[in-house]
């Protein structure tokens, strides 16, 4: 298992630095994109002019395309070279069922990683993620497996996944809390050991920060359009006394 690019810890450790002098923290590692929003469905190119505004203004180095299958959407090839060729790294996670049949879509780029959804052997789509990774790899892009802790997860299975992912020389490995419960979190941090690579056990980390400041963002957002859409229970009773 390899480090991560050279290029790519140098960006990350200009981020962390400037954090550690800015308390605002303006800066941040990665920026969240979920395909499902910022393209048009069933367009190959065109995308969300304001989303692509709101990447383009954001200065995070990685890219994290992720949250809806990326790979049910036509135009995300496209959108992925165009990110990565403007000097961002992207992580393109997906579930690997797709990957054999669209690989031809994406370029092996140096700042591209394909990542592929896994949490152990024992999830029912765990075939179709390797035969994903295994595509990815033989068309020579760099390759990650992200697996997401769960309450339910039994951290025995992911020592027969980090066994396969050396053997088969897959450059990087993710483990990350599958949501805030400090239950997860602790059973993450233990899980994390297993990655050999201290840059990717990092890493891991950074992952995991934006994409559970990301959830947290989605149910505040959603917590708040519920309250605007409920009506008042005053403003119930006036209408029908009005009525």
């Amino acid at each position: 298992m390899m480090r991560l690019p050279a290029r790519l810890t140098a960006k990350l450790a200009k981020v962390r630095i400037a954090q550690i002098f800015s308390s605002a923290r303006e800066s941040s590692l990665l920026y969240c994109v979920d395909p499902g929003v910022i393209l048009h469905p069933g367009a190959d190119a065109p995308v969300s002019r304001e989303k692509m505004r709101e990447l383009i203004n954001n200065r995070a180095p990685v890219v994290w395309v992720g949250g809806s299958e990326p790979l049910h959407h036509s135009g995300v090839g496209h959108f992925v070279r165009a990110v990565a060729r403007g000097g961002r790294f992207v992580f393109l996670e997906t579930d690997g069922t797709l990957l054999p049949r669209r690989i031809h879509e994406f370029q092996p780029l140096p700042q591209l990683f394909l990542t592929v959804r896994l949490r152990s052997f024992e999830d029912p789509g765990s075939a179709f993620a390797v035969e994903g990774l295994r595509a990815a790899r033989l068309s020579g892009f760099f390759t990650a497996v992200h697996s997401p802790v769960h309450l339910e997860a039994d951290l025995v299975h992911l020592s027969p996944l980090r066994a396969f992912l050396l053997k088969n020389d897959v450059d990087g490995w993710l483990i990350t809390a599958g949501s805030s419960d400090q239950t997860i979190v602790r059973k993450t941090a233990e899980a994390r050991i297993l990655i050999p690579s201290s840059f990717w056990r990092q890493f891991s980390e950074d992952v995991e920060e934006a994409l559970l400041s990301q959830t947290q963002a989605r149910e505040w957002k959603g917590a708040q359009a519920s309250l605007t859409e409920t009506p008042h229970p005053e403003a119930r009773e006036e209408g029908i006394g009005i009525a």
